[in-house]
């Protein structure tokens, strides 16, 4: 119940800051997003955080929209819902506080109007930014003084919990034992990076071994992360074609944002089926929002943005009936990645020199 807030906040600020199309389609990706149902019910942190995202995205639009009508005097009903927001944050994941203070503060410089700033806005900023980092640097080394700076706790904890979950891929998964031990070290974070974008595998869902209830919950939320995922790719070619100034700086940081959060939780799930969805469904607000922009303004990219997505589940498909049934040959994991980038490649080459030609 407490995540269901979380559509009506975004459809306000989404209104109020582009129009009621994109808002539309934003709220229904939020209330209808599988992982957002799923995590909407359960008894973990992710809902609340899921509505305070929300509710300080609408605090601050409400805030940044309003203050120039009344001068120099900010609405209180703003602030309001930003300091419900961020109280909640810092009390349930200080993490998070600290996540979406960046993206305000992102936002707030890339709509600058002459390259003013308000500095009340500035020092309030800081102000709970430094609350959020020592909160967080105490969560994390609660049970012995600081080793170091609180920044330096937070960096040397997150590279840590990275190493860890890497490590726990390993252990748990004979098949990327085996895929470590033909790629180098270095390479390591990078597979498990996008090997954790990809999941829960779409193609996975419907073949490898599982309980019928298990299954379709797999592809329930499956299905949902690969219908946003394109929307996501294409975010940025519906942004530069359609937009110029701060409109563009705006929509390009948020979708650059969401993307920022995609990859943190891919590393700090350690590409597990249930805990990057997770972790990434708190920003859904976010997410959502850059995919409601791309499908209201969607063209041909974003046709050729799922012939890719296409490809790749194509491509996956036949990997997996090969590896589970033995039906056709396999070929080796890196060159059936390589198989799709030249396709993919080939599929987006295609498209730039047709519109390149027809223009």
């Amino acid at each position: 119940m407490t995540a269901a807030l979380g559509a009506a906040f975004l459809w306000k600020a989404a209104a109020r800051q582009w129009d009621a199309k994109v808002a539309s389609v934003a709220a229904w990706i939020y209330a209808l997003y599988p992982e957002s149902i799923l995590m909407g019910g359960a008894q973990m942190r992710e809902p609340f955080l899921m509505a305070f995202v929300a509710m300080a995205l609408w605090g601050w639009v409400d805030y940044s929209r309003s203050a120039p009508d009344r001068k120099q005097s900010a609405p209180r009903r703003a602030l309001l819902w930003l300091l419900l927001a961020f109280a909640g944050m810092l009390l349930v994941s200080p993490a998070i506080a600290l996540l979406i203070l960046v993206i305000l503060a992102g936002w707030m410089w890339m709509t600058r109007e002459h390259g003013r700033v308000s500095w009340t806005a500035l020092v309030v900023i800081g102000i709970v930014f430094l609350a959020g980092l020592y909160l967080l640097a105490w969560g994390l080394e609660r049970s012995q003084p600081f080793g170091s700076s609180p920044l330096g706790v937070v960096m040397n904890w997150s590279r840590g919990a990275v190493k860890w979950d890497i490590h726990q891929l390993e252990r748990g998964s004979g098949w990327v034992q085996k895929l470590f031990g033909e790629m180098p070290e270095w390479l390591r974070p990078l597979f498990v990076m996008v090997y954790g974008i990809t999941q829960p595998v779409l193609p996975a869902t419907f073949i490898e071994p599982a309980a019928p209830l298990f299954r379709a919950l797999y592809i329930f939320r499956s299905a949902g992360w690969y219908a946003l995922v394109p929307l996501l790719f294409y975010a940025p070619f519906a942004i530069v074609r359609r937009e110029t100034g701060s409109a563009r700086r705006l929509l390009l940081w948020l979708t650059a944002a969401a993307w920022a959060w995609i990859v943190i939780s891919a590393l700090r799930g350690g590409a597990d089926s249930w805990d990057n969805p997770r972790y990434r469904v708190i920003l859904i607000a976010v997410q959502a929002a850059a995919a409601a922009y791309a499908w209201v303004g969607r063209d041909r990219w974003l046709v050729r943005w799922l012939l890719v997505e296409g490809i790749f589940l194509v491509v996956f498909t036949q990997w997996y009936v090969s590896r589970y049934y033995h039906v056709g040959g396999q070929l080796p994991f890196g060159a059936m990645i390589l198989l799709i980038v030249v396709l993919a490649a080939l599929v987006m080459g295609a498209g730039w020199l047709r519109d390149r030609k027809s223009s």
